[in-house]
């Protein structure tokens, strides 16, 4: 299987600082190899974990920028890993390593703050961007591919858990304006920047001003965690469909 190809895919400005990475996994040749890769590349892998509770313990003394976390590890897994590592270091970016394509545990990992999964066949050139893309705070999935992710796994995890929406939650959904609403709808059905832009008829630079005001009011580390948060508070249901907007007529530029 191939990795999703997405934003991971692009190389960020050459002005960004390479993050500070721990790699969390139990295969040894993993480690070893990554470890190898990201390292000729130029970025700092300040430590490795064999298992969960390593990983955690690591994450909190060295307070590295990007952890890569195995999902299936003994004595704790790379899911409840990230939930410590995430709730003790919030700034801190996961990426979830997995051998299969949409694991249903990558779902779970994205709910709990994760910012993405790489398949482990990845290549050097895609692992290196991925660890540099979400170094910079954006999420590793193309928006289209968390929808897709989202829409498969999310009514099994709401059934099984019988979950709605919280009341907090509710309240942070009714301090969005309409205009944020519309745009965090939007973004649950997959669009990207560009083509919220696009269909509103606004300025990327506007989008990115409502994208980061919604991050704000609901607590949100990335695009991914929107997408999750629009799925299981009902804004978007599974299967639906918001068509896309007719293009412009010529000469009529965004508006503010």
């Amino acid at each position: 299987m191939t990795a999703p190809h997405g934003p991971a895919a692009e190389t960020p400005e050459a002005a960004a600082p390479a993050p500070r990475v721990l790699i969390a996994d139990d295969q040894d040749l993993v480690r070893t190899g990554f470890r190898l890769i990201l390292t000729a590349r130029g970025i700092d892998v300040v430590g490795v974990a064999a298992d969960g509770v390593e990983a955690v313990s690591l994450a909190r003394r060295l307070r590295p920028d990007v952890v890569l976390l195995d999902i299936r590890m003994p004595n704790m897994d790379g899911l409840e890993a990230a939930r410590r590592i995430l709730a003790e270091s919030p700034d801190c970016r996961v990426i979830m390593l997995t051998t299969f394509d949409l694991d249903q545990y990558v779902y779970a990992a994205l709910a709990a703050g994760a910012s993405g999964f790489l398949l482990k066949d990845v290549t050097p050139e895609h692992l290196a961007a991925a660890v540099r893309l979400v170094g910079t705070g954006d999420a590793l999935l193309a928006p289209s591919i968390t929808r897709r992710l989202v829409e498969r796994c999310a009514p099994a995890a709401a059934a099984a858990a019988d979950t709605v929406a919280t009341a907090d939650t509710r309240r942070e959904l009714a301090a969005l304006t309409p205009r944020e609403r519309e745009v965090l709808t939007l973004m649950g059905h997959g669009r990207s920047n560009s083509e919220l832009a696009h269909e509103l008829t606004l300025s990327e630079a506007t989008v990115k001003t409502h994208v980061a005001r919604i991050f704000a009011k609901l607590s949100l580390r990335d695009r991914a965690q929107a997408v999750v948060l629009a799925y299981e508070t009902g804004l978007v249901a599974p299967g639906s469909v918001t068509p896309a907007r007719q293009a412009p007529p010529a000469g009529s530029g965004p508006r503010r």
